[in-house]
């Protein structure tokens, strides 16, 4: 008599974003709408049976569970050890994804400088730069260090190798979609090649304690590249992001296990390298402040970071039918619906037939509500040709009926505004545009 066993069941073709999955191949996922991310699937096993859980992993009230503190090692990169939570911890995996340009090479290079000049080796894996032009940058910037071991390599096995032979105490990887293993089908930078390589140097770093950076690369939305479980399978996920036309960059933190995503890292692109910014005050605001009409400061929160930033805004007859709006560092539907605010409620009927220009100094974007009545008091003073006042930094939302609501955190703002000098901080305490155009404003 046959003995009918367990037979692995069909696993056909599976999405590498979505794990959709089809009998057929598919060009584009119909879940999640992916190009070419449909591979075939392992066959899977039957059904799993329960296995005896040993005495040291079996499960405990979490009441009983330690809380010791955990081990960090500061970067020298003061800014971004603040996104980081204070230091990168042993055994984690951080990626840093960005523009292509934008300078995570630069960052990443000058982090392994300064933990290699603390005495300990740091292995930095190239794959898309030759050992070369690495050097080059190297002393542009002025990271050399002895301690600093180049490797460039895209082969996964020979990067483990390295890793076997140096014995770091932190690597650096860029990128991780130009490195790949025979163990995994498809090019370098396909969902499978990404997944593969991430899980193994994940797997390095949770066995030998070691930190580990990544590089990864972005599309043309801004979205990290390759399959989504990438992101799920690091401990830190952070985003590099600044504007080509200015020296500014910010390091923001979307996913941290260790430590508070709301920190955000500012930095400073410079000829001899990348700086932390501790202190950027000074970097939103212009010398015009309580001179010229159409300037406004406003006190901004990057993170839980407060920072000043002062909007400009020009209002100029237009000599066309249809009158234009240019805006620059903030939403232009938002400052459309604050025109149509100050049209009704603020009796400055002459917006509609004028040309618009509103922007911020140093190219920073503000996208929180909390600037409204920075633009409202900037366009207003920009229409009237009087200047606001040079004591006074304003925050606020403001509402289609003209009223103004409070900003979040407005003890925060209001520290810094004191901190930075200006006396008054308008907004938590006015009622409506009006009252705020009134006290703002020079007579």
């Amino acid at each position: 008599m046959a003995i009918a066993r367990s037979r692995p069941t069909p696993a056909g073709y599976r999405c590498a974003e979505c794990g959709w999955r089809t009998a057929k191949w598919v060009g584009r996922c119909p879940e999640c709408q992916g190009w070419g991310t449909v591979l075939e699937a392992e066959p899977t096993a039957g059904r799993v049976q329960a296995a005896t859980v040993p005495v040291s992993r079996q499960a405990r009230p979490i009441v009983e569970v330690s809380t010791d503190p955990v081990a960090r090692r500061r970067t020298g990169e003061s800014e971004f050890d603040r996104v980081l939570g204070g230091g990168v911890v042993p055994g984690s995996v951080i990626l840093l994804s960005g523009e292509p340009g934008v300078g995570k090479s630069t960052l990443l290079l000058a982090v392994a400088s300064h933990v290699a000049a603390m005495g300990a080796k740091v292995l930095y894996v190239s794959a898309e730069e030759s050992l070369g032009q690495v050097r080059l940058r190297a002393e542009r910037t002025g990271t050399l260090s002895p301690n600093l071991w180049l490797s460039a390599e895209t082969d996964l096995a020979v990067v483990l190798g390295q890793i076997d032979q140096v014995e770091p105490a932190l690597v650096i990887v860029d990128s991780v979609q130009t490195v790949s293993t025979v163990d995994a089908t498809g090019i370098a930078g396909g969902p499978g090649q990404v997944r593969e390589v991430a899980a193994s140097l994940t797997r390095v770093a949770k066995e030998r304690n070691l930190p580990i950076l990544l590089v990864g690369h972005v599309t043309k939305d801004g979205q990290i590249a390759g399959p989504r479980v990438l992101e799920h399978l690091v401990d830190v996920v952070c985003h590099f992001e600044g504007d080509r036309g200015t020296a500014l960059r910010f390091v923001r933190a979307v996913k941290n296990r260790f430590g508070p995503t709301d920190e955000v890292g500012c930095f400073e692109m410079t000829g001899e390298g990348i700086v932390g910014v501790s202190d950027p005050s000074g970097l939103f605001l212009s010398r015009a402040i309580g001179t010229e009409p159409g300037t406004c400061v406003t006190i901004a929160l990057e993170g839980r970071r407060a920072i000043p930033v002062e909007v400009q805004a020009l209002v100029v007859k237009s000599s066309s039918p249809h009158p234009r709006l240019v805006v620059n560092g903030v939403d232009a539907a938002r400052v459309s619906m604050l025109m149509a605010v100050l049209h009704k409620h603020g009796n400055m009927k002459s917006l509609s037939d004028s040309d618009v220009y509103v922007s911020t100094v140093g190219g920073v974007r503000l996208t929180e509500p909390a600037v409204d009545l920075a633009i409202a008091l900037a366009l207003s003073s920009a229409l009237t040709e009087r200047p606001i006042r040079g004591d006074v930094a304003v925050s606020g939302e403001i509402s289609l009926a003209g009223e103004i609501r409070p900003a979040t955190q407005a003890a925060r703002r209001e520290s810094e505004a004191k901190r930075l000098g200006f006396g008054t901080l308008l907004g938590p305490d006015l009622a409506h545009i009006r009252d705020a155009i009134l006290q703002a404003i020079t007579t």
